[in-house]
């Protein structure tokens, strides 16, 4: 069996047959690569994310002749979202795919499309098998919704007037979201996923089990945390049963296809009830939520979790590496 990653030398065989989650093994040793890594990941999220997403608007307002300082004012005021801030928080969130590949090369020592998959890369028929996984799931929940106390609220009454703003918005919507989802699902279920299972790895054989809940919750909390710390417990629970769902497929099927195709299809989902019957600024910020929401919550995250492992397997989608991660002679200190 092969040593833990942190006494590898040069002249070391890297393992094979890794886990997702326990990738970062292969990786350059050193205990603090994935403590630094996660720091560095919400560092890079905060400021260089959104610094980075915020040129191409300045180059608009400046070159359009409008006020810059009242313009990108409006455009990161959250409370009172345009279709332009919402394009924003989708391109800042969207510089996480980018930002994740750089730390896997430069930190660790891993080519970029290690964070995809075992494979390593996107597995393109999984993921759209596991977009109509999702629409069943996505279906069941809006079933299980309409039957509970409180949940049919967003969908009742009458439609909103299809405006200008309304074709803006679908536009960043549709074109926007899933670059949006991929980029939260790279940097929580990706990398992060990854460091902390790579924390793992320096103890002396971890047990697959431990391994596996390190890699998936601590990423899961803080999946549920980064949407605000002003949320209810309902709204948390179900960004936190998100996280989970999201890192327990990675695990089970040994890349991020699954977590994205749900991601996708369930913010598509809400952005279109909030513009057909809703409103913006209240899906980018709920303050309330209500406890009839977990089985709702829970019929999605359980349907789509068995229907996703389902299609894994009858695929014979691979769930852990089955060639060399990295040439001996990059695995240097």
């Amino acid at each position: 069996m092969s040593r833990p990653a942190a006494s590898r030398g040069p002249a070391d065989t890297v393992p094979e047959g890794l886990p997702y989650n326990r990738i970062h093994e292969a990786g350059l040793p050193g205990e603090w690569r994935p403590l630094v890594g996660v720091v560095m990941a919400a560092l890079g999220l905060l400021v260089v994310g959104a610094l980075v997403a915020l040129v191409p608007f300045l180059v608009w307002y400046a070159a359009t002749g409008a006020q810059v300082h009242d313009s990108i004012t409006r455009l990161v005021d959250v409370k009172h979202p345009t279709p332009a801030g919402l394009a924003y928080i989708n391109l800042t969130l969207s510089t996480m795919i980018p930002i994740s590949w750089l730390l896997n090369r430069s930190l660790h020592g891993l080519l970029p499309r290690w964070l995809a998959s075992v494979g390593p890369r996107i597995r393109w028929r999984f993921l759209l098998a596991c977009l109509g996984a999702a629409v069943i799931a996505l279906v069941a929940t809006v079933v299980v919704s309409s039957l509970l106390p409180g949940q049919s609220d967003d969908v009742g009454g009458h439609a909103n007037a299809f405006t200008s703003t309304t074709r803006d918005y679908l536009l960043v919507v549709l074109f926007l979201t899933p670059f949006q989802a991929a980029g939260e699902e790279y940097l929580f279920r990706g990398y992060l996923t990854q460091a902390f299972g790579g924390i793992t790895g320096f103890l002396n054989r971890p047990s697959r089990r431990v391994s596996a809940l390190f890699a998936i919750v601590p990423p899961a909390l803080l999946f549920g945390l980064a949407h605000g710390l002003g949320q209810s417990p309902p709204v948390f629970f179900d960004r936190f049963a998100f996280g989970l769902v999201a890192g327990t497929l990675v695990v089970l099927t040994g890349g991020l296809e699954a977590g994205i195709a749900m991601h996708v299809l369930n913010n598509w989902l809400a952005f279109g009830l909030a513009l057909a019957y809703g409103d913006m600024a209240s899906t980018l910020n709920p303050t309330g939520g209500s406890w009839w929401s977990i089985p709702v919550t829970l019929t999605q995250s359980l349907v789509y979790l068995g229907l996703a492992v389902l299609v894994a397997r009858r695929m014979g989608v691979a769930t852990v590496t089955t060639r060399p991660i990295l040439e001996p002679s990059a695995a240097r200190v």
